[in-house]
């Protein structure tokens, strides 16, 4: 899909490379430039594969690995003059680092005008924590995201993936594909701007709409919903199952599965608006009934009725089901019969991309393809 495009990623840990990540996916040749002592992620460990965390495996595959002392004049020049042959400029370097050594993004797009700038902030590109520097948990924290999330009465909770790093990236991305659809009618670059406090916001934007309508914060609801109601897990004799009545029409089959075809006539019931009024009492009942039979029973008798449900996996058993097989998502690592990737969640006519080339395992792997062009942009090999 991108073929031909050429992206520079001054991206560590997380966000930058995961944008990275998705153009290299879609067939973008992606230069990853390292600090001589590599991107901080390659350390995150234990535990570590064949001595490369598997944080860094997991969003550098199909990159290029380049190594640029951003302390040498000489090295930066040439690092400068691969940004002049590249289409989209990646980086997420600390707020305010790249522009005292002539990277910052006025200054190369004013050099090179068919650029696409794409940066990634903590908190964003203005304002008065525009140079603060932050990660994941701190982002999750400011943005309102851990005070969602947990049990009901229990303290403020991480949510258990770097939804925030992972979801700018994808934004940054998004950014950078409209940059080049601008870049092709206009014949112009631009500036991406991404952060993670505005992914959080935007990843709340539901919750701020209900604050809005009520003025009352919304409550945690564990695995359920405080709009949709039942809409959450529940415990039968051998383990939780989810069950997720979205609209009064699956409330009806739900009821009847339960043994219980007048509940919808009841007042307390009969909308999903009296059904969150009366939430606990509706809970309780339904809780009742379904720990009475295993959880093979009832994903059986709901799905009868055409009742969403499902078995709550650990990550190993969601790899493992014939869903994700048949998908082909969990994808082989050229060079490495061990080692599988999750591949890009996205198809084109009826394929997915592929993962074409492991990550770059060693620091600066791809210095020599770099010097045998002598500064201009290397050949992929």
């Amino acid at each position: 899909m991108l073929d031909g495009i050429r992206v520079i990623e001054l991206g560590a840990n997380l966000a930058g490379p995961v944008a990275g990540e998705i153009l290299a996916h879609l067939g973008a040749d992606v230069l990853k430039v390292e600090r001589p002592e590599g991107d901080d992620a390659r350390g995150w460990g234990p535990p570590f594969w064949k001595g490369t965390s598997p944080g860094f495996l997991a969003v550098n595959a199909n990159k290029r690995s380049i190594t640029v002392d951003l302390k040498d004049e000489d090295a930066v020049a040439g690092l400068i003059g691969l940004i002049g042959e590249a289409d989209v400029l990646i980086q997420n370097m600390r707020p305010g680092s790249l522009d005292t050594l002539g990277l910052g993004a006025e200054t190369l797009t004013k050099k090179f005008p068919t650029l696409v700038y794409c940066s990634v902030w903590a908190f964003g590109r203005t304002g008065p924590l525009k140079l603060k520097p932050g990660y994941e948990p701190l982002l999750q924290a400011f943005s309102g995201l851990m005070m969602q999330n947990g049990d009901e009465g229990g303290p403020p909770t991480r949510i258990g993936t770097s939804i925030l790093d992972y979801g700018t990236g994808m934004w940054l991305a998004i950014g950078a594909l409209a940059g080049l659809v601008h870049r092709a009618a206009t014949g112009k670059g631009t500036i991406v701007d991404a952060s993670l406090f505005e992914t959080g916001l935007a990843w709340m934007k539901g919750h701020y709409v209900s604050f809005l309508s009520s003025g009352q914060m919304p409550e945690r609801h564990r695995t359920g919903s405080n709009r949709v109601v039942p809409f959450e897990a529940f415990e039968t004799s051998t383990g939780p199952i989810i069950v997720a009545a979205g609209n009064d029409r699956l409330f009806v089959k739900l009821a009847k599965a339960l043994g219980h075809p007048e509940w919808p006539g009841d007042p307390r019931f009969a909308t999903n608006g009296a059904r969150v009024a009366h939430k606990d009492a509706l809970i309780g009942e339904i809780a009742a009934i379904i720990a009475t039979r295993s959880k093979g029973e009832w994903i059986d008798a709901l799905e009868a009725e055409g009742v969403p449900c499902g078995v709550i996996n650990a990550l190993p058993e969601a790899v493992a089901t014939a869903q994700a097989k048949a998908l082909g998502i969990v994808q082989p690592v050229p060079g490495d019969d061990e080692l599988s990737l999750i591949a890009l969640p996205l198809w084109f006519d009826g394929a997915r991309p592929g993962i074409r080339r492991a990550p770059p395992t060693k620091i600066g792997e791809h210095d020599h393809e770099v010097r045998a062009s002598k500064g201009r942009w290397p050949t992929a090999g």
